[in-house]
């Protein structure tokens, strides 16, 4: 019995000491191109999880209509395409010296599984070490659902956002016909 008390008190001095030790000297990969540390991961996404589940809201309180998802595409454009890119657009220099990557939330599986009180406690919050800045102190508690309801609802945008997001201009109004110059 003695050696195992031994064995646990040094076991629990030594791996603290030995984690220590591998952070004060330099042997941790902090750059963004290195690669990840040991269950880096693992521990990260558990973490995410554990916490959002914990924190995210429960209901949605903005309709999840055309003008909603327009609303959210613009603020997308200005605020989150630099990172995530825009459909069917190449990534970005930023984009492309993040690290984790930025996944494309306007393209593929992803974000538009995710329900969207999942993505808005993303957008609200941020998520540490991962580059995600949180927007509650510069967008407004509409913005950030507008946003999150757009990135839910990717895969089934209506024509009117799809256009906000290609950059395509309104639509021009009609003007009556400006009469001939005189003398021409």
């Amino acid at each position: 019995m003695g050696k195992f008390l031994v064995g646990l008190i040094v076991g629990l001095i030594a791996v603290p000491l030995c984690v220590y030790c591998y952070f004060s000297s330099g042997s941790a990969p902090v750059a963004t191109a290195a690669p990840p540390m040991p269950f880096e991961a693992t521990l990260a996404r558990m973490a995410l999880h554990a916490r959002m589940d914990k924190e995210m809201p429960k209901s949605v309180p903005v309709a999840a209509d055309e003008a909603a998802y327009v609303a959210g595409a613009k603020i997308y454009k200005e605020h989150c395409a630099v990172c995530h890119g825009l459909p069917g657009g190449t990534q970005s220099a930023i984009a492309k010296g993040m690290y984790p990557d930025p996944p494309k939330l306007m393209e593929g599986m992803g974000v538009t599984d995710d329900p969207p009180q999942e993505t808005y406690w993303k957008v609200s919050g941020g998520i540490r070490m991962t580059g995600m800045p949180g927007f509650n102190k510069t967008l407004s508690t509409t913005e950030m659902w507008q946003v999150s309801l757009l990135l839910a609802n990717a895969d089934k945008l209506p024509q009117s956002a799809k256009d906000v997001l290609a950059g395509v201009p309104p639509a021009v109004q009609t003007m009556a016909p400006m009469a001939a110059p005189v003398g021409k």
